[in-house]
């Protein structure tokens, strides 16, 4: 009895053994079919295979209208052998099996309405190939086999009288059988009917416009009144086609990955216990490797999202049919979102770092590694008694022993007690945009100027709110990810906003780098009237970039008008309200879209034009938040005289791609750790607090020119954001001192006077402090700037008054005394 029971039991273990072993068989073929179904290749070429199919179909049915009649014969008795053609017998040009598939599709199933077949697996093979993508597969095929059925039904019925010397019907053998049995079954009005209610079913199916045809007919009267208030209300607004783009393809979530060593190596421990025992000068501490989960993902196929919540005033108007960008325009890569975790890497990493600790004295407990797109994070728990700093200052000798591209220590992990050891991977993966703007953290945000970055070393999405920030300040070497990091900011706000409530002024000293937004012109650019007819948003001059951040101020001030004339604090309030109805129109108010203004190579603006550049930036960059400005600019010259201490204090945000010095990662961040990133697109994210290590969405040139080519197709404004011309008060700058020698003035004339009015302080001693000069000098050009009515009289001990209130009328006055 107790052998037939260990026997039984033997059997049962081997049967499930055997189980596993199919299950994990099943599983790995699964796998395998899923890799060759997303392989670019095998998508091509199967694409290019039904196309193919597709034109070899139509020839076919093309020459099955002449050839049926002789091959009819053949076909219908066709004898073993007789499909080879070895005598010439078929007559038709695709040969034996041309004739044989039109006769199926043609006489046996569809009759004329066949002919639909062929381009639908052209449409099909174009999409899978991802030749053409501009179509929504699943609607284009629903939409194809109900025409074809339709016709099928319609041409059996009315066609066959007039087609009876064919010898096929020309609904064919279902279109035949169909229309029988409806006639037999609702008679001949029926039939009639029921092709009239399912046609009127497909075109409001693919057009909403059917709808209104419908209730023409049924009340002309009071059409023609909805008519005549549908053209008044959307005079100026262009009809765009609707390009439906199919979704997608979104996974789920995979588990988290959790990687054990080989059977030599120590046992795996998660964390050691608060009170543990255990031997604090392990030679071998234990290691846990994880890959960071992957970003949750969103089913959808744009990133905006309609609110259901009706309003008074929706602020779309009147682009409500506006189409936001699909996500299949930007590309997918092969493990996007899943990092490799390669082992053998990990092991020997974990043995090199304890090996070099080791060396030194430094005793280590556990170390659990974080393994992220392009760096894994080895977080360290010291034995006892070791000090932190020791293990800083090890910082080389570690990048020596791993032979890094460069490491990065963070002693301690702020909110952990562990130590940090960033290392780059032998093999990083892609950070796509694709995977980044289909999250859902970044489809479901509520930040009102969403930018998204990429994802951290956790493979979590990494996001910042621009108009929280407020300003951004982004800085790298050459060839280190800036302009894409400056095109993955703009994409991200394309995806997420409307035209009524984005506007964008972009600066591009080198003229090529945002060229490539030029279609979106109209829908986004804002920019000044130009009187030569000159559409030119993207602003390249740089007496134009002058005049635009002077229109800017001017902008700002009258919005801050606005928002004191509304009671309101900022721009979310002001909008809000204008919305709900509780502004008067008539007193001039509008909705305020976001001004984002980007400038790319600040630094060769400032080299060109120097204060003049600086000052509106730094009045706009104090001032403008709360009425919706928002400014991002870009310099590869990290220089204490591109980025002054007046930028840096406005610009709290700051992005640092990889630099060649430390110095320069001081100037970009106030502190090292810039130096030591690895590059390609590889950065430090800091608003004020511990900086981030992020790797920058990847987002490539011919991705940005499809999302503007399908921004460009929407309806939208007419023509660009107009911006206020800057102020101009040439009686000003005549009766103040229009007729002063520029020549006799002291050098730091115009410095002290740019001071003076961004300070609002008219004082001898501070010109003295700014400017480091004696009290003499100074007092001379207090005078001077009396005399040209930038100041008022001296009052004793007390400041002067400062008579000029903003930059704009103040560069116009010493534009007067240069004449």
């Amino acid at each position: 009895m107790i052998a037939m029971t260990k026997k039984k039991t033997t059997r049962s273990a081997a049967g499930s053994k055997r189980d596993d072993k199919n299950t994990a068989g099943s599983f790995t073929e699964a796998i395998g079919l899923k890799k060759i179904i997303e392989n670019e290749i095998f998508n091509a070429l199967f694409g290019l295979l039904l196309f193919i199919v597709a034109i070899y179909m139509l020839v076919a049915f093309c020459s099955y209208l002449s050839t049926a009649a002789a091959d009819q014969s053949f076909v219908e008795n066709l004898r073993p052998g007789d499909w080879l053609n070895t005598g010439h017998d078929f007559a038709n040009s695709c040969g034996s099996v041309g004739a044989l598939i039109s006769h199926f599709f043609i006489s046996r199933c569809f009759g004329l309405a066949a002919f639909i077949i062929p381009p639908l697996l052209a449409l099909i093979g174009l999409r899978i190939s991802r030749a053409y993508t501009g179509i929504n597969i699943i609607k284009w095929f629903l939409a194809l086999v109900i025409i074809m059925v339709w016709c099928s039904v319609a041409f059996a019925k009315f066609l066959a009288p007039l087609m009876s010397d064919c010898i096929y019907n020309p609904g064919g053998d279902h279109g035949r059988y169909t229309s029988q049995w409806l006639e037999n079954v609702v008679g001949t009005t029926g039939l009639v009917a029921v092709l009239a209610i399912v046609a009127l079913i497909f075109l409001t199916y693919i057009s909403q416009e059917t709808i209104t045809i419908v209730r023409r007919l049924l009340n002309p009267i009071g059409m023609i009144t909805k008519k005549v208030k549908f053209h008044v209300n959307n005079l100026e607004e262009e009809t765009a086609e609707e390009v439906g783009n199919g979704a997608p393809e979104v996974f789920d979530d995979p588990a988290p990955q959790t990687m054990e060593f080989p059977d030599d190596e120590p046992p795996v421990v998660s964390a050691p216990a608060a009170n543990d025992d255990s031997d604090s000068n392990a030679a071998d501490p234990t290691m846990t490797v994880t890959a960071a989960d992957e970003e949750e993902r969103a089913d959808g196929r744009t990133v905006a999202t309609e609110e259901d919540e009706l309003k008074p005033i929706d602020p779309k108007e009147p682009w409500t049919r506006y189409k936001y960008p699909t996500l299949d325009l930007l590309k997918q890569y092969n493990n996007d979102g899943k990092p490799y975790i390669d082992m053998k890497e990990q092991t020997d990493n974990k043995n090199r770092i304890v090996q070099v600790l080791n060396n030194f004295g430094v005793q280590i407990r556990t170390i659990t590694a974080t393994v992220g797109p392009t760096i894994t994070l080895y977080e360290l728990t010291p034995a006892e008694g070791v000090r932190i700093s020791k293990i800083r200052n090890l910082e080389d000798d570690i990048a020596l022993s791993l032979s890094a591209l460069g490491i990065r220590i963070i002693a301690p992990i702020p909110g952990k007690g562990t130590i940090g050891i960033e290392v780059p991977n032998a093999k990083p993966n892609i950070v796509s945009m694709e995977s980044i703007l289909n999250s859902r953290k970044f489809q479901e945000t509520k930040m009102e100027l969403p930018i998204a970055l990429g994802k951290t070393i956790t493979n979590e999405v990494f996001m910042a709110d621009l108009a929280k920030i407020p300003h951004l300040l982004v800085a790298g070497a050459t060839g280190q990810g800036k302009s894409v990091g400056l095109n993955a900011i703009i994409t991200s706000l394309l995806y997420k906003k409307h035209p009524n409530e984005l506007k964008l002024v972009l600066i591009d000293p080198k003229k090529v780098e945002f060229s490539i937004y030029a279609p979106i012109v109209k829908h986004f650019m804002a920019q000044i009237p130009d009187d030569s007819g000159e559409e030119e948003a993207i602003i390249t001059d740089v007496t134009k970039v002058i005049r635009t951040l002077n229109s800017l101020c001017k902008l700002m001030d009258h919005r801050y008008d606005m928002l004191k004339l509304a009671g309101a604090r900022n721009i979310k309030e002001y909008n809000n309200k204008y919305v709900n109805r509780r502004l008067r129109l008539t007193d001039g108010h509008e909705y305020m879209p976001y001004v984002v203004v980007v400038i790319d190579e600040f630094g060769d603006l400032i080299m060109t034009a120097g204060k003049e550049i600086e000052l509106p930036i730094a009045r706009i960059a104090q001032l403008a938040r709360a009425v919706g400005i928002h400014m991002v600019i870009a310099t590869q010259r990290p220089t204490t005289k591109i980025i002054t201490g007046n930028i840096k204090a406005n610009f709290p945000g700051r992005i640092a791609f990889r630099v060649m010095a430390r110095i320069d990662s001081q100037t970009i961040l106030d502190q090292t750790g810039a130096n030591q990133l690895i590059g390609k697109g590889d950065m430090l994210y800091t608003n004020g607090g511990e900086p981030t290590r992020v790797q920058c969405a990847f987002v490539d040139t011919p991705e940005v020119v499809d999302i503007n080519r399908y921004i460009e197709q929407q309806p939208g404004p007419l023509m660009p954001y107009e911006l206020p011309e800057p102020t101009t008060d040439e009686g000003a700058a005549g009766a103040a001192g229009g007729a002063m020698d520029m020549t006799s003035l002291d050098p730091l004339f115009e410095e002290a006077a740019h001071a003076i009015v961004i300070s609002q302080q008219g004082s001898t001693s501070m010109i003295q402090r700014k400017f480091a000069i004696g009290y003499n000098r100074a007092g001379r050009l207090m005078d001077q700037l009396e005399e040209a009515g930038i100041v008022g009289e001296a009052q004793g001990s007390k400041p002067r008054e400062v008579l000029i209130m903003d930059i704009n009328t103040l560069t116009t006055l010493l534009a007067g005394l240069r004449k």
